[in-house]
């Protein structure tokens, strides 16, 4: 875990560079900082929608998509989220000094990039019976996202949390259609998530990055379906998710001789589908998620092996318990 954590991290102080396809026209004045801030801008939008994912994932609650069945029902569930995402290599990215910014390929490489997260729901209403089933049920749901300080081996990487190292989320889901022994459950569910604020800094050669006040900040929807079958339970959903993120960027060039700064600003819609498998252990449930997101565009000044807004698989794998 402490390991795809230093990956998320190496990801946030790479976000110190915007992300999608390729073709974003030059946003900074020619000199020696224009290269390093041409950089800054194409890895704050490479990583964001990586990021957004990581912290979203699938389901809104692990593996639920019925509503609980009224109060005072509730679950709670121990997850962990990764996405199979790419990382540029800042450490050997090199940084021009002289006149306009040369458009430059950006290597990456493959690396999970993850966050642990707390899922909860609360069951408010039942809802109208409907034959076997109700409809129009109601759940409180929320979730606490967790982010620690951290720090690389060789230092050139940190993270700090400015406003706490967890943020709480909180939204909602209406019942289409109940769970019961003979029909499956549907959902609706609208949820906001954050990560917490964060003060991260990076090096490369020949330049220093630095992002004050680095929020992301998601909202997403989610359709979902759930069965239960004995031993197993299966479900499935459809949703779309918004990741909006900023943050104040500081680039030093040359130990400090030169230094531009900058406002950064980011949103991007993106579609995803998702499947789970539970396994029923008495109150517990072992539950895996895997799905996949993809849509948006992201314009990028510099070129990158890998496109900021590839459709990407996803993961979830956890511990849910409800009463």
């Amino acid at each position: 875990m402490r390991r795809v954590l230093i990956a998320s991290a190496v990801a946030l102080a790479v976000a110190v560079v915007p992300a999608g396809a390729q073709g974003r026209a030059a946003t900074c004045a020619p000199g020696s900082t224009a290269d390093a801030c041409e950089k800054a801008t194409d890895l704050f939008n490479y990583m964001m929608p990586q990021l957004g994912t990581a912290l979203v994932g699938g389901s809104h609650t692990l593996g639920v998509g019925s509503t609980l069945g009224g109060f005072p029902r509730f679950a709670l569930a121990l997850r962990g989220n990764a996405v199979r995402g790419d990382l540029p290599d800042v450490s050997d990215m090199s940084v021009s000094v002289v006149g306009a910014a040369p458009r430059d390929n950006v290597a990456t490489s493959s690396q999970f990039i993850g966050l642990p997260g707390i899922d909860f729901a609360l069951g408010i209403w039942k809802g109208l019976p409907v034959g076997v089933s109700h409809m129009g049920g109601i759940d409180l749901i929320g979730s606490v996202t967790y982010v620690p300080d951290i720090e690389n081996t060789d230092g050139s990487v940190s993270i700090s949390p400015t406003d706490g190292s967890t943020k709480i989320g909180i939204g909602a889901r209406v019942g289409i259609l109940e769970q019961s022994l003979v029909v499956p459950g549907v959902s609706f569910s609208y949820l906001k998530r954050d990560v917490p604020t964060l003060d991260v800094a990076a090096s490369a050669t020949d330049a220093d990055f630095a992002l004050n006040d680095f929020s992301v900040k998601t909202t997403s929807w989610r359709l979902a379906a759930q069965k239960n079958l004995m031993l197993f339970q299966l479900g499935a959903g459809i949703g779309q998710d918004t990741y909006e993120s900023a943050a104040d960027v500081r680039v030093d060039v040359l130990g400090g001789a030169a230094t531009t700064t900058m406002s950064q600003e980011q949103s991007l819609t993106r579609t995803t589908y998702f499947g789970s498998l539970g396994f029923n252990l008495f109150l517990a449930k072992i539950v895996a998620e895997v799905g996949q997101v993809s849509g948006g565009e992201v314009p990028m000044y510099n070129t990158f092996d890998e496109a900021a807004d590839k459709s990407r698989l996803y993961g979830s794998l956890g511990i849910r318990i409800s009463f």
